[in-house]
């Protein structure tokens, strides 16, 4: 990913908290079938490897995690908040006319060589931990002992677990950092005002980055 200076972000804690807060990661792989990418929910273990290790599962009928076996260097996309930003809101366009449209957006690239595996209680573990962090927040939470267990056990054996211990990890925090401070201060003020959660997302990650 191609990372100005101005735009990367470095810090582990801040990284992972965007890792963490993902629902759905992109998966992209490369082999003998070309270029393959999934969009699927992952698991962080933060203190697993020095960059922390990644946790998911693909269908059995997904060729994809053939290519995940092989060996090959996989990537995984984790995007963040992201908003357009017109040359309308920096106050120097009046000045000087100086500006083009552009987009202020968060994004992580994860690398690492994936470990491919089948044991069903592992499987179990996983997909029990996957369903627990995206039913936190339901009245009445589904868990696996919800379903018969002749059932579950047919779901588990239909997929295929993996974990990819990050080995390089890529932050990008694009959000003007680039501009003069009125700038800067303009294109919050207009992101904060729209009536998109996107953009108003984006102006309160403007606001938490001029904190000191």
């Amino acid at each position: 990913m191609y990372i100005p200076s101005a735009f990367k972000e470095e810090d582990l804690a801040i990284l992972h908290q965007q890792i963490e807060g993902t629902r759905l990661a992109t998966l992209v792989t490369y082999g003998e079938r070309g270029l393959q990418a999934n969009h699927i929910p992952l698991l962080l273990s933060p203190d697993q490897g020095p960059y922390g290790t990644l946790h998911g599962h693909l269908s059995k009928a997904n060729p994809q995690w053939q290519e995940l076996a092989a060996g090959a260097e996989v990537l995984v996309i984790f995007p963040g908040a992201d908003a357009y930003v017109s040359p309308t809101f920096y106050p120097s366009k009046a000045e000087h006319g100086q500006a083009v449209p552009t987009w202020n957006y968060l994004a992580i690239h994860a690398y690492g060589v994936a470990e491919v595996f089948h044991d069903a209680h592992r499987l179990r573990n996983l997909v029990s931990a996957l369903t627990d962090k995206h039913e936190a927040g339901q009245p009445k939470p589904w868990t696996l002992e919800d379903a018969p267990a002749d059932y579950i056990a047919k779901m588990l054996s239909a997929i295929v677990g993996f974990t990819i211990p990050i080995n390089r990890l890529e932050g990008k925090r694009k959000l003007t950092q680039n501009r003069s401070a009125a700038d800067i201060a303009g294109v919050r003020d207009k992101l904060a005002a729209s009536s998109k959660l996107n953009e108003q997302e984006v102006a309160q990650l403007m606001r938490q980055g001029e904190q000191p």
